[in-house]
């Protein structure tokens, strides 16, 4: 996918806010720190266009990133152990829910995991609550430059089996640092935006 434009449009934390029109969405979601915002900016070829921290919770709207005047990226609030109030935290899942159900404009779920770590129990409950409403769903697993090749296979087994990945999602390694798998992301994502 060659990238001739990315730019943010709106941080939404509402339909009201939502961008007009009929292209399609890929949405984002992931524990904080998770690395979503290093992926969006990897895959884009963009070293600051979505903001890492290193603390939790930064991403508080839902941000809408048009991309080659086609298609967007939504990066959804993410989920766990932000430091936040629970009252916080009940409004940021109503509004992803609302957007997960009711928003037609989307097409796929990029739910980006921890390679280095098993999926916990939000990483578990948002994979399935994703297969409940039958979202199309890639999985994503950031950060495999830190776990060594030889060890690979053992933590693919271990997301692979703690989610009960169905042999229809994809499951795709990636790493922000070196690229790896930008190219497999790419290609499992574009009948999605085409």
């Amino acid at each position: 996918m060659k990238i001739k434009a990315a730019e943010i449009v709106i941080s939404a934390v509402g339909p009201k806010d939502y961008p007009q029109g009929a292209w399609p969405e890929i949405a984002l979601a992931g524990r904080s720190n998770v690395g979503k915002s290093s992926l969006i900016n990897c895959m884009l070829g963009r070293r600051k266009l979505a903001r890492t921290s290193a603390t939790p919770g930064k991403t508080q709207t839902l941000n809408f990133y048009l991309i080659n005047d086609a298609f967007y990226f939504v990066d959804l609030p993410g989920y766990g152990y932000a430091k936040v109030s629970k009252q916080t935290k009940a409004a940021w899942g109503k509004m992803i829910e609302r957007y997960l159900i009711e928003r037609p404009q989307l097409k796929c779920v990029v739910q980006v995991v921890d390679f280095r770590h098993p999926p916990s129990k939000d990483d578990i409950q948002m994979y399935e609550w994703l297969t409940h409403f039958g979202l199309p769903t890639v999985v994503v697993a950031t950060k495999i430059d830190k776990i060594s090749r030889s060890r690979r296979q053992k933590h693919v087994r271990n997301i692979t089996d703690t989610l009960h990945i169905t042999g229809e999602d994809p499951f795709v390694l990636f790493s922000s640092e070196t690229g790896e798998g930008k190219e497999t992301l790419w290609q499992t994502l574009t009948p999605f935006i085409t």
